[in-house]
Formats: structure tokens, sequence, C-alpha cells
């Protein structure tokens, strides 16, 4: 069916530059393109590398400019970023020099989307709670439900089938949010592609923020700022769901321009207030999540009845409550969801037990906070494979929790020295083995588990040393397990 986009919105003739054949760049090129847009695609990579990209694109009118960036690229009235290239990268200096707009696929499908977005953000636990509101609003409301962002699929190759009524929930990392402030350049015209201003989803959540893609954004304050731009324009009749638990979150509070409700754990010592949407109390002597609903407090499910396991997923059901009932969700959606939803791949996921020893692929641990709420989740002795590539963040806590928690662990990848320095400056009896790969760090473990123990994949680093994404890191960690034995 031909769709109301495909009928009103046309870009011909208009000269775009696509930076990236990501996901992103894939799904914007051929979106632009069919709505008649000189689309010009450049990408670092050179084309053998990229021929799946390439063939998805296949019969569409596009230049392609790889294996580096020339000096045609800038011959457009608007350069779309991928997530992946930073703000202050040549390219994107050279842009804003010439008076180029910088924009995003995630900037442009904000400004076209005709239903209603739900924005959730968080250096931790966005992925799982963003399933998890999606879940919960399927359940409540008659339209459709969309989920996507940084999770699934681009949203903007299915414009067309949106509806009014539908709902949208988005995960939004730092590197898309950047693009969400008003424009440092304008002209070049108007509407969702040349809109100066900044937008805020009209319900949006900020679930923590603690350190993390330092390596991109250089300072604490420049990642919280990307991370803020998610509530910075909302209107007074929007809503911000904040993490009440971390100090930088309860801190944007004041400054939020929507109105502000609250979710986390320690309500019980502050008090539940009208700002509070979701928290921990006690029902028949056992712990609970509530929620705030028509401005009464209601009781969801008690905490043992989750499906997920850690303590961290205890938060990220609680955001979820918060987020969803924000969007009108029921009480028995919040109920349902909460008790059956059982985790997405590569966030403790059981791949198998063997010899009475569990192998978990927590692969989604990019950062050692990360693994450090992986390793909070098991009570069982630990045998950790860590390593990838280092973010330029702290290790410290990390290598405590892993003297008390872990009796072996393995390392591998770029970041393998880094640990194994913070490793041996920590005090403690967990013996510490290199390696050279994920597969070897894999065998090995399984040759150093005894029974009752946990063999946890929960990296600390990036996949980039050696793997496309953190996906692809833990399909291959599957892979290995289930040949053992």
């Amino acid at each position: 069916m031909v769709g109301w986009l495909r009928d009103s919105l046309r870009f011909d003739r208009q000269r775009m530059t696509v930076v990236g054949l990501a996901r992103e760049g894939t799904a914007l090129a051929r979106f632009l393109a069919e709505r008649g847009a000189m689309v010009t695609v450049t990408d670092q990579k050179e084309r053998r590398v990229l021929k799946p990209q390439l063939a998805a694109l296949d019969g569409l009118p596009i230049r392609y400019r790889l294996g580096g960036h020339p000096e045609a690229i800038f011959q457009a009235g608007i350069a779309f970023l991928s997530p992946g290239v930073p703000l202050d990268s040549p390219l994107a200096k050279e842009a804003r020099r010439r008076g180029i707009p910088l924009s995003s696929e995630t900037r442009l499908f904000t400004r076209l989307c005709p239903a209603p977005i739900v924005g959730i953000t968080g250096s931790s636990g966005k992925t799982t709670t963003t399933a998890l509101v999606g879940e919960m609003l399927k359940r409540s409301h008659p339209g459709r439900v969309w989920v996507g962002g940084n999770i699934g699929q681009p949203l903007i190759g299915h414009l067309d089938e949106i509806r009014p009524d539908d709902w949208v929930v988005m995960e939004l990392s730092s590197f898309q949010l950047e693009l969400f402030g008003p424009w440092a350049t304008t002209g070049g015209g108007s509407g969702p592609l040349f809109d100066p201003a900044g937008w805020s989803p009209p319900v949006a959540a900020i679930l923590n923020i603690t350190p993390n893609h330092l390596d991109r954004h250089h300072t604490m304050e420049a990642y919280t700022a990307a991370k803020r731009e998610i509530v910075a324009y909302q209107k007074p009749g929007d809503v911000a769901v904040l993490g009440f638990d971390n100090a930088v979150t309860r801190e944007l509070a004041k400054d939020c321009p929507g109105r502000v409700i609250f979710f986390g754990t320690t309500a019980r010592q502050t008090g539940p207030s009208e700002a509070w949407g979701a928290f921990l109390g006690e029902e028949n002597g056992q712990e609970t999540v509530m929620v705030r609903l028509g401005g009464k407090v209601h009781p969801v499910c008690h905490t043992g009845e989750l499906r997920l396991r850690g303590r961290h997923n205890v938060e990220n059901v609680l955001a979820a409550c918060a987020i969803a009932s924000a969007a009108g969700a029921s009480l028995e959606a919040l109920w349902v969801v909460a008790t059956t939803f059982e985790g997405l791949p590569h966030r403790l996921e059981l791949v198998r037990e063997l010899n009475s020893v569990h192998y978990y692929n927590d692969s989604i641990a990019t950062s050692p906070e990360r693994a450090i709420a992986a390793m909070q989740s098991f009570d069982e002795p630990l045998v950790l494979l860590a390593g990838g590539r280092d973010k330029h963040l702290p290790w410290d806590g990390f290598a405590r929790l892993a003297h008390q928690k872990a009796r072996h662990i393995l390392i591998f990848g770029e970041a393998a020295p880094i640990i194994q320095r913070a490793m041996q400056a920590v005090p403690g009896r967990c013996q510490v083995h290199l390696a050279a790969t994920l597969e070897v760090a894999t065998e090995l473990a399984a040759g150093l588990a005894q029974p009752g123990d946990v063999v946890l994949l929960s990296p600390g680093g990036t996949s980039f040393d050696a793997f496309r994404d953190f996906e692809e890191r833990g399909e291959r960690f599957r892979e290995v397990v289930k040949k053992l034995g």
C-alpha cells in the first residue's frame, strides 16, 4: 500500500550527503533516494567491505565515494551523519565551516514521525528498558507500537506505515542525541530537513549517567550534555522520567522544562511523593514494585516474581513501569510484562549448562560498570571473561569486585594489558590468565570451571578490536560454548 509519505514528501533534485553506510546510513540513503534526492554516500571503508550494504541499495540512483571522504561530498545542501561520526571529526568541522547543516537519520525521523514518541537513554539498561516499555504499550494500546532507534532496525523505512494513533518507543544513544539541539548553521529552507530548532520527545527518560564513551566525548561534562538533549527541549506538558538513584540524573531535574517523575530503589528511605512514578515498597512482607497511576499508588509485582536476573534489572523494570505508565499503559500490562519478560540476547543470556557449569553471554557489557552489574547478579563462583577495546574508563572498581566474585579471569583483546594492571593493583585471590582471543579464552575457561561455577562473558570493553559489534562477539561466544564437550 502506498503510504501518505510516499505521496506527499519529495526531495526532488536536492543534493544530500549521507556519511557512513552502517544500518542508519543505508536506511536513510534508500529513503532519500526513493523520494527524488540526489544522494551521495561516503564511507571510509572500501567497497569490498560494504558489499551487503551496497547490495541493499542496488538499483537506486546513488553516487558512492568510498575509501575516504573526497571534496565532492561537500557539494550538498545538507549532510546526514551516522552515529559513528563524531561532531569534532575533520569532515563534520569542514561541513560546518562551509555552512552545511548537519543532521541524522534519527533527527529526520523524529521530525517526520506522525505518532507520539517515547525516547529512552542512559549509560546502561536502555535496551532492556526500551524493550520492556514497548511490550507494556503493546498490551495496552489499541494502535501499533513501533520499537527502534538504537535497537533493532532504523524506523525511517517504516514511516509510510506509522499512523498518528500509534506509539513509537526509541532507544537513543548519546551519539544520536548530539544532533537533537539547535543547528549552529541555518539557511537552506524550512521544514523537517532544515528545522533549526532543538527537539525532545514528549515522553523522555534518562535512566542513569555514569562514565562511558569518554573515548568519543572526552569529558563527563560533554557526555552528560549529550544525554541531556533528550529532555532539554521538552514543552511544559511533556514528561521527563529520571533515575533518582543516580546523582547526575537526579540533579538534571531542576533544569527540565517538562514535568519530572522519578523511578528508583531508594524511595523507602526518601519517602514516596507525587514525583515518584515507580519505586520499591513492601506488600505482604515482600519487596514490591510500586507504580503511581491516576494519582494513586498500586503494587505491580514482587521483585521475586521477575524473570530478569540481577539488581540492575530491578531498576530497569522500575524505569519501564514509570515510563510506560506516563505513556498510558495499564496496570495489568505492567504486571504481565514485568513477570514474564525473560530478557534480550547478549544480556545475561544463559547459553548452556554443561557438567553443572552455566555459561552466560553478557557481551552487551561494553564498560567496566556494566560488567560490575553482571558480576553482582551472581552468587555462584565466577570464571570471568573480559577484554576487548578500552573506552578510557576506570577499571579499579571492576578489579576489586572481580577479586571478590571470580576464581579465575580470562582476559583478551586490546584492553588485556590495562585489565591485567588493574587486577595486579588490587590484592585478591582471583587468578589472571591471558588469552590470545575470545575463542581461546572461552576454551580455557571451560577447562578451569568446576561444577557449580558460572562462566560469564562480560567484557567491560567494546568489541571493535576483533568484531563488528557486541552482537557478533556474543554470537561467536555462543558458537564456541555450544561446541564444548
